[in-house]
């Protein structure tokens, strides 16, 4: 199972969008705060569409309140500071618990949780003076890649709501 980690998140529209990504791919998010808004704000509520009523997310006061109910995780922290690109993390045990660490988005990460970490730390490639991605694309990158290197399992691979057949139909407007 993927489970979305996310650091003292600062908005509250990448929150959302997290949430309706981690729908999407059956995955856990874990809001480790204090955070900078409500769950229930409605900026939140925009972002995550009517997804935010299936999210399976769950709260916690800071990191040690988290640390206290996950012991023992399996970390991948996502980071700038680091040379190994995130495609180099193998996530392809079938059944695996991933729990992927994203920072706020204007700190990231708290640097000790990094250097305690660094084995496990990863980065999503981009150009040398682009600072970083957008929280909730960077989510989704890394989020996609685990799905992929278990082939999309338990996620459906074709057309479901309108069926397979949607594009044959010449009747589309």
């Amino acid at each position: 199972m993927i489970h979305i980690v996310l650091y003292q998140p600062e908005k509250p529209a990448n929150t959302g969008n997290i949430l309706r990504t981690a729908v999407a791919l059956s995955a856990k998010v874990h809001l480790i705060g204090p955070l900078t808004f409500k769950v229930d704000d409605h900026s939140l509520k925009r972002a995550g569409m009517d997804y935010l009523t299936t999210a399976d997310y769950e709260y916690y006061e800071n990191l040690d309140a988290f640390n206290e109910k996950h012991p023992h995780v399996n970390g991948y922290y996502i980071t700038r500071y680091t040379n190994k690109s995130y495609v180099n993390a193998d996530f392809s045990q079938p059944g695996g618990e991933f729990y992927l660490f994203f920072g706020s988005e204007s700190k990231g990460l708290p640097h000790q949780l990094l250097r305690d970490n660094f084995a496990r730390s990863y980065r999503i490639p981009m150009v040398p003076n682009a600072r970083s991605l957008n929280l909730s694309n960077a989510v989704a990158i890394v989020s996609y890649e685990v799905a992929r290197q278990q082939d999309f399992m338990g996620l459906a691979k074709a057309e479901a709501i309108k069926g397979r057949d949607f594009l044959k139909n010449e009747s589309i407007d």
